[in-house]
């Protein structure tokens, strides 16, 4: 890392800005946050903060009456599938402001982050580059680094250009975002005793009923069924349109969760692949994005020679 000792100045209308801040403890954290927040509003920016509730109070109460002017988001709720943070937190906030220069606090990666959840997390950091190439927008990304893991900071210094420690801001050497999105596409393992099945365009509505009965057996409430049954439908139908005449459907129990896997030949060549947000006219092209935006977890392995696998899961 290389100090910059000049303090950081508001960055042009078209730069994109996303520095993390690396935090210690609670008084880091307020500080850092609340003075981003009201620069932003003194600058007459729109200003959102999507963080975890616990620190989402922190901010709340340290801005008092100035919160009202802030959007406030749990990132627990909101954010809780990365794969649906771009277009339904960050792009959603940003495109509401198309004139002006967006500032968004975005906090994806906390302690409770389960370690199926965390490869998602790193390429959605590193995804959030390219997303907002050219954008006037500024993200901030708050990590602790008191409770976080090593490795886990050390993503964090290749998913952002800039790191924010004890108010000194650094430029990270180690940026690299498109390396940290290939090196976590890996393969997806699946556990012993999956329920599979080949599906083709003939069999797309039994498979899917299949499923949700399945799903239904194993206690996924009803309030989730159809939003499981969209997701198998939505994939499986995309297996047998872009990847193939036929795809590969398999079903398990994880942790609680009520997981599927839908695989077939196909090659995802868009990184930002279901994060898009579609103009209103266009037909098609939804329905990966559908899919982050009903799940809580979705994860992807794509790679020539290897197909595409998708794995979704659904708390029970």
């Amino acid at each position: 890392m290389s100090t910059v000792s000049a303090p950081c100045l508001p960055p042009a209308a078209e730069h994109f800005d996303h520095p993390a801040l690396f935090y210690k403890d609670e008084q880091e954290y307020v500080a850092g946050t609340a003075a981003f927040v009201r620069e932003g509003l003194a600058a007459g920016d729109p200003v959102a903060v999507a963080v975890p509730a616990a620190n989402l109070a922190l901010i709340r109460a340290e801005l008092g009456a100035q919160a009202g002017q802030v959007r406030l988001l749990d990132m627990e709720q909101a954010g809780r599938n990365p794969g649906r943070i771009i277009p339904r937190v960050l792009r959603a906030f940003a495109d509401s402001h198309p004139t002006r220069r967006a500032r968004i606090i975005g906090e994806p990666i906390w302690p409770g982050r389960t370690p199926a959840e965390y490869p998602a997390c790193a390429q959605h950091e590193a995804l959030i580059n390219l997303a907002f190439e050219g954008r006037g927008v500024t993200i901030l990304c708050p990590y602790d680094a008191t409770r976080l893991t090593e490795p886990v900071l050390a993503d964090a210094l290749a998913t952002h250009p800039t790191v924010i420690r004890s108010g000194t801001v650094q430029r990270s050497r180690h940026f690299a975002p498109t390396a940290l999105v290939a090196r976590y596409n890996e393969p997806l393992p699946a556990p012993p005793g999956v329920v599979a099945t080949v599906f083709t365009k003939a069999t797309l509505t039994a498979v899917r009923r299949y499923a949700t009965a399945w799903a239904a057996r194993l206690g996924l409430g009803e309030d989730r069924l159809g939003d499981f049954e969209l997701a198998v439908g939505e994939l499986t139908t995309n297996s047998v349109v872009h990847g193939g005449e036929e795809g590969r459907l398999r079903l398990w129990w994880e942790d609680g969760q009520v997981v599927f896997e839908v695989h077939d030949d196909g090659v995802l060549t868009d990184p930002l692949a279901g994060r898009h947000l579609p103009a209103r006219d266009q037909l098609g092209g939804r329905g990966l994005l559908l899919v982050n935006v009903v799940a809580d977890l979705v994860r992807t392995h794509s790679a020539p020679g290897h197909g595409t696998t998708i794995q979704v899961y659904f708390r029970a």
